[in-house]
């Protein structure tokens, strides 16, 4: 949809003060959000790819050697603690510092923590100092640039789900690279290199939107800047007057998404923790012949795809802002330079290897691969084609998911009952991830612009704090769940353990159809 066509949006982005330039028919400031968000992602998926991996390896190959229960808790509380502190994040951007300064903090928090995981080779206690400073971080960031997107955008424009599902596409070229990358240098190069290496991404992100800040106009500024702006003549957003039992019934649909959200992170999150164990105990990943030849060429295009989509996204932008913002594009395209640099001496480094082996970190990287190649027809298809409400969307997510995982168990079946090592093709894999990425964008860019558009605008912080804080209660379920593999694996099987997670999301998905019709009465004219 062109710019003159969508009058409410211009309308929208004139009254917050907001730079009307338009990229692909959007706010060029969502891709300035995508860009950073990119490689916030980057930075922590980088670092979660390698977590379980480098602390079940052998310390003769520079690892912890923790058992995989041990591990997965060490996952799970983590995980969950990244997904907690957007809760007190939220408060805080929405009382104190506005959305914009609490961005910038939380990207410099995180690079610290990189840097300090990086040295964990000195003293062990950097790895936890650096674990540490990254849910802090983590904590002022996710939250507040979620609810930056929102704000771009009127509650009713038909552009909010279309626009949250690019920034979701964002969110994966960020997690595809970093795990492609972090996971290859940590696992063939160093740990601490991988680690290192994620940090530097994270303070690119942060720089490239500190200089950006202008753009958004009265957006994520502090409630003392607002005040001043709107001194100044910039008008303040009017936020409509609702009845008290629309806002009642408009937030408790939020809860329950939120609740059945549960359902559906704590199968999927199962990723970084069991699925890793698979990917690295139980999956053939030594590729002779042919076959190594093919993967290494597919491997090739995996690697180019994105970094051409993400260079074209940037190249769009920097054409739009370049002349009012050099200093953002400097810093992006610089990082890009970098990450092109590190991926064509990946293709040469592994084309002049004498065996071909698939590192335990690579098959992470098939989430976010669909979702780049997905997202856009997801996109198009909500915006045009098929636009249910969202529960209705919810339980597609949460079936789909269940789906994966009944996948997975079957390529399982044939593993004898307490296996600790199998040689299962990694067709199961990559068919189990598809299924998860089809699932995920019915469900987690969905719900993020739900929460955007069923929240009062002054709380709207805090209640995305909410929904991460669901995210990491199921990040918790999930690290608990996943260090239960080796006793369901020998009391029952390896297909009874992923069949477990297959069960639980699509009987939730089931329900949350039966009570859809409920749901979107509920949310009053929300769609």
């Amino acid at each position: 949809m062109s710019q003159e066509k969508d009058l409410g949006l211009i309308t929208h982005l004139a009254k917050r003060g907001i730079d009307d330039k338009m990229v692909m028919g959007h706010p060029a400031g969502l891709f300035v959000l995508f860009f950073t968000e990119m490689w916030e992602r980057f930075s922590y998926y980088g670092m979660r790819a390698l977590l379980v991996i480098f602390l079940v390896s052998q310390v003769a190959d520079g690892g912890w050697e923790w058992s995989r229960s041990e591990a997965m808790n060490l996952f799970g509380l983590y995980t969950m603690l990244v997904y907690f502190t957007p809760l007190l994040g939220g408060i805080i951007a929405d009382r104190f510092t506005g959305f914009r300064k609490a961005i910038v903090w939380g990207a410099v928090i995180m690079t610290l923590g990189h840097a300090s995981m990086a040295l964990e080779t000195i003293n062990p206690n950097f790895f936890y100092i650096g674990l540490g400073l990254m849910i802090l971080g983590n904590g002022m960031f996710k939250p507040n640039i979620s609810s930056m997107v929102g704000q771009l955008y009127p509650d009713n424009s038909t552009k909010k789900d279309a626009g949250y599902t690019i920034f979701y596409m964002g969110i994966n070229a960020g997690a595809f690279l970093g795990m492609l990358l972090c996971g290859y240098i940590g696992e063939k190069v160093g740990w601490h290199y991988g680690f290192g290496l994620a940090g530097v991404f994270m303070m690119f992100g942060g720089l490239q939107f500190y200089f950006a800040t202008k753009l958004f106009g009265v957006v994520g500024e502090s409630p003392k800047e607002h005040k001043e702006s709107v001194k100044t003549g910039v008008e303040e957003e009017e936020e409509e007057i609702l009845p008290k039992n629309v806002v009642r019934d408009r937030l408790i649909v939020v809860g329950v998404l939120m609740f059945f959200s549960i359902f559906f992170f704590l199968s999927f999150e199962q990723a970084g923790g069991s699925m890793s164990i698979f990917a690295l105990d139980y999956t053939q990943r030594v590729l002779p012949g042919d076959a190594g030849t093919i993967f290494m060429w597919v491997d090739t295009i995996l690697t180019l795809f994105p970094l051409v989509i993400v260079t074209y996204v940037l190249w769009s932008l920097g054409k739009k802002i370049y002349s009012k913002y050099p200093t953002t594009i400097i810093f992006t395209a610089i990082s890009f330079l970098i990450v092109w640099g590190l991926g064509l001496w990946k293709i040469g480094r592994e084309f002049n290897a004498i065996e071909t082996e698939v590192t335990a970190s690579w098959f992470q990287i098939l989430n976010s691969f669909f979702i780049i190649t997905l997202a856009s027809i997801f996109s198009k298809m909500w915006e045009k084609v098929w636009n249910p409400p969202g529960p209705v969307k919810f339980a597609l997510g949460l079936i789909l998911v269940g789906v994966g995982f009944a996948v997975l168990a079957y390529g399982a079946k044939d593993i004898p009952q307490g296996a600790q090592t199998a040689s299962v093709s990694m067709i199961w894999l990559i068919a189990a991830y598809f299924f998860h990425t089809t699932g995920e964008l019915c469900l987690s860019p969905v719900g993020l612009s739900y929460v955007s558009k069923l929240s009062p605008k002054k709380f709207v912080g805090l209640i995305f704090g909410l929904w991460f804080t669901a995210s990491g209660i199921a990040n918790g379920l999930a690290g608990f769940g996943g260090g239960l593999i080796d006793r369901i694996a020998e009391e029952h099987s390896l297909s009874y353990f992923f069949g477990i997670f297959a069960v639980m999301p699509a009987a939730a998905g089931f329900v949350l159809i039966l009570i859809s019709p409920i749901l979107k009465k509920m949310m009053h004219g929300i769609h």
